[in-house]
């Protein structure tokens, strides 16, 4: 994904206001060669972007001033009560360098799992995101992770999960469940076939 950046000359608490009033948003990148830089970003363009989950898990194309940056999204400052970026902080990448960062967790056929449509469980997601290395070429949007063997009462751990070719999981500490299938409750009417939603 490619978004437009501009150098941004002017710094501190007041000149972030005036960008603000302007529709615009102040943001830095850092990281690889060169030094940490200003930038200040459209804020309909990046709030829109920001929407949109491989923005998220995505290496970038930030051009800036004429020339395009390979960039990773690191943090993104809220309003606290308004729909509004307050501030954007981007990695610069390189093609040769090894990245760490979260992508999402896509989970698939939960519902074709014994868990749910033998045994009548209820799935709970215990996990939303990943932290992965790889090289940028190498980087997922997401990775898969498929329920279709859970049953009931049981977990599914982050080692039981496959990486995509040229990823590795960052796991610290014990193996993380991502996804657990609650024993199905006898006598709560699931069990004559209706729901109970």
């Amino acid at each position: 994904m490619k978004f437009t950046a501009t150098s941004r000359s002017v710094q501190g608490s007041s000149a972030s206001r005036r960008l603000r009033r302007a529709g615009r948003v102040p943001a830095i990148v850092y990281g690889g060669k060169g030094d940490a830089l200003s930038i200040e970003l459209d804020h309909n363009e990046i709030f829109h972007a920001l929407r949109k989950e491989e923005f998220h898990a995505s290496v970038l194309d930030m051009e800036l001033d004429g020339q395009v940056q390979n960039v990773l999204l690191r943090a993104v400052q809220w309003h606290a009560y308004k729909p509004q970026v307050m501030h954007v902080d981007f990695q610069r990448v390189s093609a040769d360098q090894a990245l760490t960062t979260k992508v999402p967790l896509h989970f698939v056929n939960e519902e074709v799992s014994p868990a749910v449509k033998l045994q009548g469980a209820q799935v709970t997601r215990i996990a939303t995101e990943v932290e992965i290395t790889c090289l940028p070429k190498d980087l997922p949007q997401y990775v898969e992770v498929d329920l279709s063997c859970l049953e009931a009462g049981a977990v599914f751990h982050l080692s039981q999960l496959t990486a995509p070719a040229g990823v590795q999981f960052v796991v610290i500490g014990d193996d993380p469940v991502l996804a657990a299938a609650s024993a199905a409750v006898a006598g709560d009417g699931a069990e004559n076939g209706e729901s109970a939603e």
